[in-house]
């Protein structure tokens, strides 16, 4: 069963993720249940920073950010998931296995963000994550992350 993420999103989001302007990668979190999955949105605008220089006459979003926005995502489900006790410790990323990317991301686009549990052990998570444009994949990615109180 899904669950609600709240009535203001991004502000739900700010309290949740240490990331900020202009690292933030998620504006929205459209549906989630604990444990299992998550969507989001990312618009992405023609003001978002890296375009100045990736690239200036042919704007197109980095992957390595593509991958980050999945990572932020990712680490919001794991928070979500989390018993209350382990709430204030944070979410780090591990890793990332059989990364692609199908399809450039410009400018006007709107990411779907997809992320799924594939495994996850006490501290330590897996997850399958694709981005979607229009419904046609853009990239997609297995991450793992931990939450730890310590730097991993």
């Amino acid at each position: 069963m899904s669950q609600p993420f709240g009535e203001s999103g991004i502000e739900a989001i700010l309290e949740r993720l240490p990331h900020r302007y202009p690292f933030l990668l998620v504006d929205r979190v459209q549906d989630w249940e604990a444990h299992q999955h998550i969507t989001a949105i990312k618009n992405v605008t023609f003001n978002e920073p890296f375009f100045q220089g990736h690239f200036p006459s042919h704007p197109i979003m980095p992957g390595v950010l593509i991958v980050e926005a999945l990572v932020q995502v990712g680490g919001l489900l794991a928070y979500l998931s989390a018993p209350e006790d382990t709430r204030s410790q944070h979410v780090y990323f591990i890793g990332i296995d059989k990364a692609r990317f199908r399809r450039p991301v410009t400018p006007g686009d709107q990411l779907r963000l997809d992320v799924a549990v594939t495994k996850s052990r006490g501290k330590f998570w897996q997850f399958d994550g694709a981005a979607f444009v229009e419904g046609e994949r853009a990239a997609e990615a297995q991450l793992m992350a931990t939450i730890t109180s310590d730097s991993p």
